[in-house]
């Protein structure tokens, strides 16, 4: 196939669509492993999310007028693996375990937002402003996520953050 614009851009949304569809599949493991419920909540609300952005790449593909191809999304696949490698270590809920969740799923929230941020650039350059916005509300979403992640991780005001919690229960064994 020759090499376009258009194919690179084609390209970035076929990885997309399997990234997130991958996402979809492995997230309710991670929500049932939260201990947080703060964590819980942010998860779930990514999940939805996360269905949106299945949808919005989808209806991408029906604006470029393109078959919607799939094309398997390794690097995603690599990091759920190693998330769920992480969960299988954990046989109970705990501080430490939402730590680590956290710290995969910014993983994965950080391929997102690699990944929307050049399919929107591309669209831009591209002059396919419908396209582009689609991709930036995606993009916009996964960078909300990563900061209600770090919120979580490092607490609020007059509370202590997961991480915290984890460091003092390791300190007390």
């Amino acid at each position: 196939m020759e090499k376009t614009f258009k194919s690179l851009l084609i390209n970035e949304l076929s990885d997309l669509l399997s990234a997130e569809r991958q996402i979809v599949e492995a997230m309710p493991e991670m929500i049932r492993a939260s201990e947080s419920p703060d964590l819980k909540h942010a998860l779930e609300s990514h999940l939805v999310e996360t269905k949106t952005h299945v949808e919005r790449l989808e209806k991408i593909f029906d604006i470029l007028n393109v078959k919607r191809e799939e094309k398997f999304c390794p690097a995603m696949k690599g990091l759920i693996e190693e998330c769920k490698s992480v969960l299988h270590d954990f046989r109970s809920k705990s501080s430490l375990c939402d730590v680590l969740i956290i710290s995969k799923a910014q993983r994965i929230t950080h391929y997102g937002i690699a990944a929307y941020g050049t399919a929107r650039t591309f669209a831009r350059e591209m002059e396919l402003g419908k396209v582009a916005d689609l991709l930036q509300a995606s993009l916009d979403e996964e960078g909300n996520a990563d900061k209600k992640l770090t919120k979580i991780a490092e607490g609020g005001l007059l509370k202590s953050g997961i991480n915290q919690q984890a460091k003092a229960l390791t300190a007390q064994r």
